[in-house]
């Protein structure tokens, strides 16, 4: 009669080797920000399967990459840090927790400034992009919102979403030098490609202002739809994409002239875009579903609708059209 410890080796000897429960990640895979959960998704890029999901922090809105391109950092507003990712994989390297209420996040041109966008707290934090140090705090007008900046890294442009005006900061004193009112809520900033005019989503109304920065005043109003929200290029310098969260569409706008050559439907609050460095597909975070929107750029239909986490905001992936 076999002892009790022999039968237990004996069972464990023929019991075959556990498996690995862990996904196997794609080659690229799109990373989702879903806010209200504090969580990332990642999706396969070729099957368009959600194949991992992790918890990363208190409200993650935003994303951008690293001045070196090889770190994808995303701003945790409610846990004051910034989480470093694989840009490819979306698995997280390291983390930096001294950074206060990160909500929109950006790094001057010249690499030089990194500037933390605080809604909550209502300000701006300067910090050294090389070690992330605090050079200046600005206190601004209420919930400032996006950032954009001049090609030199001489100015930033903060929207406050509150106080319905655009401020702007001179890099070189780390003083606000001007503010000019835009409309009500505006909130997407972008800095047209020949660096002549900034684009301002308003998203209390149906339309983006066009700034000349340097006379400091609105010269256009370009309507869209309700909620004019986020941009994004096109990545040919001649076209940008604006999200328009209550009318639930997108634009693409020729930038000679300012014209609205499209509208794509995106239903429930279409907020951040990312598209295909072949220009084919674009996706699209619906902020009111719970899901992602993939859109076939060739006859602007939706061709696939992805379940993510609450909230989805942010979006990235690698093999992304330029920034320009």
């Amino acid at each position: 009669m076999l002892t009790p410890f022999i039968l237990v080796a004996t069972l464990l000897a023929g019991t075959p080797p556990a498996r690995d429960q862990t996904p196997t990640l794609p080659n690229e895979v799109t990373v989702i920000l879903n806010s209200a959960e504090g969580t990332v998704s990642l999706i396969d890029r070729k099957t368009y399967a959600v194949v991992k999901s992790y918890p990363i922090g208190k409200e993650p809105h935003h994303l951008m990459m690293s001045p070196d391109n090889k770190e994808l950092i995303v701003a945790n507003a409610s846990s004051n840090e910034l989480v470093f990712l694989d840009p490819v994989t979306g698995i997280e390297t390291h983390r930096i927790k001294r950074i206060s209420d990160p909500y929109q996040l950006g790094f001057s041109p010249n690499g030089k400034w990194f500037l933390s966008i605080s809604l909550r707290l209502d300000r701006v934090d300067i910090y050294n992009a090389k070690d992330f140090s605090l050079s200046k705090r600005i206190e601004l007008g209420k919930t400032p919102s996006h950032v954009a900046f001049t090609q030199d890294s001489s100015m930033a442009f903060v929207t406050m979403q509150e106080s319905n005006d655009i401020a702007a900061i001179d890099l070189n004193t780390q003083k606000v030098v001007w503010r000019l009112p835009v409309g009500r809520q505006p909130a997407g900033i972008y800095m047209t490609p020949d660096g002549k005019n900034l684009l301002v989503g308003v998203m209390g109304e149906d339309f983006f202002s066009v700034i000349d920065w340097r006379a400091r005043k609105v010269v256009r109003t370009i309507k869209t739809g309700k909620g004019a929200h986020n941009f994004q290029s096109m990545g040919d310098g001649k076209r940008v994409l604006i999200s328009n969260r209550v009318a639930g569409t997108v634009n693409i706008i020729q930038l000679s002239d300012y014209s609205i050559t499209a509208t794509i439907k995106v239903p429930n609050g279409p907020d951040d875009m990312e598209l295909t460095s072949d220009g084919k597909e674009l996706w699209v975070t619906s902020r009111w579903s719970h899901k992602v929107y993939v859109v076939d750029m060739a006859n602007l239909q939706t061709k696939k609708i992805i379940p993510v986490g609450r909230s989805p905001h942010g979006i990235y992936f690698h093999s992304h059209a330029p920034r320009t």
